[in-house]
């Protein structure tokens, strides 16, 4: 994933499907993004890997992303596909626009929380996501990602800016894409597949409260589909 300066979008962008919210009930959708461990990594280009360079670099001042449409009801969550296509990753640490802040040759996941309002008087975009009733994290293993600040694999940097929407000036229908373009293509046509995930129930919250909560994780670059179903 890409990390500059002035901040860069993330693409694949995450996207989450919700269910089983009370419907007149009022939530915050937020999203940080944590490190995977205390590595830093390089890509050996001979062997096409990852490989462990050292220890991770200092820790990052701690940055939210609370989405734009909160607080909402859990109606108006629901009906919709929530998208964080508007989060920005950076590798500024005095950065000052509220953008995530990483540092690049490491790996990271991205979390996303679910807040009953009331729960939420301390959600700040500069202090870490509040614990406790009220408060659920969801996370995906297939969205680790590790940050650079250029594309190592040649592979990755042609799909991207055959996908990415934002990369039409990268984008040249006279080249020569034997080879790449069956792996391209194959992405058009990859169906996704469907797994399920059941937690325990969250301590402290009504059950009539939160009946069933239902996450579904779009990732468009590998178009897959993965389901948690969360009883709470």
């Amino acid at each position: 994933m890409i990390i500059t300066k002035a901040g860069r979008r993330m693409f694949p962008a995450m996207r989450v499907k919700i269910s089983g919210l009370d419907p007149h009930q009022q939530y915050y959708i937020a999203m940080d993004i944590v490190p995977v461990d205390n590595k830093r990594y390089r890509y050996v280009y001979h062997s096409s890997k990852w490989m462990v360079a050292g220890n991770a670099d200092s820790p990052v001042p701690p940055r939210v992303y609370i989405h734009p449409d909160s607080p909402a009801s859990g109606e108006t969550w629901m009906r919709q596909v929530i998208s964080f296509d508007k989060l920005k990753l950076t590798n500024n640490e005095l950065d000052d626009q509220g953008h995530i802040i990483l540092h690049s040759m490491h790996k990271y996941q991205p979390r996303v929380h679910v807040i009953r309002k009331d729960c939420g008087d301390d959600l700040s975009p500069i202090k870490p996501v509040p614990s406790g009733e009220g408060v659920k994290a969801f996370s995906f293993p297939e969205t680790v990602f590790t940050t650079v600040t250029a594309y190592q694999n040649q592979q990755i940097t042609r799909l991207k800016i055959d996908r990415n929407p934002f990369a039409k000036g990268f984008r040249d229908s006279g080249r020569n894409r034997m080879g790449l373009e069956a792996l391209v293509e194959s992405y058009a046509f990859w169906r996704p597949s469907l797994r399920t995930l059941t937690f325990e129930d969250i301590p402290g919250i009504p059950k009539q409260e939160y009946r069933d909560l239902k996450t579904d994780y779009i990732f468009p670059e590998r178009d897959n589909l993965v389901s948690r179903e969360t009883k709470l």
